[in-house]
């Protein structure tokens, strides 16, 4: 094979495996080879002693990681997987037997708490806009629209970070139709489009239409780190910033944010959904869930007060009916 068909043939290998994945499994093979001292190609043994010396530390999730992470390494490298020995297998079910996995979940954000985190947004936007700062008035403006779509869209915060201009149509008063190449639950990257319609409180279109004139974006990602001078960068935010955002903004409107994260949006809207009597199947479909099990986890069963009107209710529930 010549080289510029294997830079092409590395480039479509690399491009089916997502992005924090590949940095998972690197993460995993170095902590197998170089922490642990493991040997590549491994035998069943010593991946099965791997599992015992970091049993009861790493988390079962953590642990189910690096046995994929081994396999896939012995995979594509054309060596036997060893993580599929009966032996192994059998050890990492002792392991979930004596150290169940005690999953951690973020706190929804409640609606409540969304129209207090929006207020001060707005407050804080009048105020720049008097102080005629722009700065200000253009993270006031991002925080309230990727707060918003996050929670009506209940996006993943990597799918809100990969959001472009040119992938969405925003409507004012109707609503908002937002493409995405590719996605976690996407596994074929056959990508798919999100709509959601325009609300009479706490609006998912209003915010995003007043951030992006605000920053007069006219193509590339929607949603960017802001300098000290508000210059706007190039590319778009990393998933990783969003949960410092997010809790920088709740800690503003008087929320403590401890236990928030950018799941905290997806918890909070699943939440609200369930509460305002959506049926499973349809919550999944406008999520995106394809397993039962992950949209579960999501629903939390608090109640919440009743602050959105129910011609809104209405409106989100049919989008799937209905698109824009």
């Amino acid at each position: 094979m010549n080289p510029s068909g294997s830079n092409e043939l590395d480039r479509y290998l690399n491009a089916a495996t997502r992005d924090n994945t590949r940095r998972s499994y690197r993460a995993a093979i170095e902590h197998f080879e170089v922490t642990w001292g493991g040997f590549l190609p491994a035998t069943s043994d010593s991946v099965a002693r791997y599992l015992v010396a970091f049993a009861g530390v790493l988390s079962i999730n953590t642990l189910k990681l690096r046995l994929s992470a081994l396999a896939q390494w012995h995979n594509s490298q054309g060596f036997p997987d060893p993580t599929k020995a009966p032996m192994v297998r059998k050890v990492f079910k002792g392991i979930r037997a004596l150290h169940p996995a005690q999953e951690k979940q973020a706190e929804p954000l409640q609606l409540r708490q969304l129209e207090q985190v929006v207020a001060r947004l707005d407050l804080e936007a009048a105020q720049a806009v008097a102080d005629s700062d722009r700065p200000s008035l253009l993270r006031c403006r991002r925080d309230a629209a990727l707060i918003l779509l996050g929670f009506w869209r209940g996006f993943r915060s990597d799918e809100l970070c990969r959001l472009d201009i040119e992938h969405v149509r925003a409507m004012p008063g109707s609503g908002i139709s937002l493409y995405l190449p590719r996605s976690k639950s996407d596994r074929d990257n056959l990508g798919r489009t999100y709509q959601t319609p325009a609300l009479k409180r706490l609006c998912p279109v209003q915010a995003y239409i007043e951030w992006v004139n605000c920053a007069a974006l006219v193509r590339g990602p929607v949603f960017r780190g802001i300098d000290r001078w508000g210059n706007l960068a190039e590319e778009g935010l990393h998933a990783n910033s969003v949960i410092p955002l997010l809790r920088q903004a709740l800690e503003r409107a008087g929320i403590a944010a401890e236990h928030y994260t950018s799941h905290s949006l997806r918890r909070g809207f699943a939440t609200w959904a369930h509460q305002s009597g959506w049926d499973l199947k349809s919550l999944m479909s406008y999520v995106g869930w394809k397993d039962v099990k992950s949209a579960l986890r999501y629903i939390d069963a608090s109640p919440f007060a009743d602050i959105i009107a129910p011609s809104d209710v209405s409106q989100i529930s049919s989008i799937n009916k209905n698109p824009l």
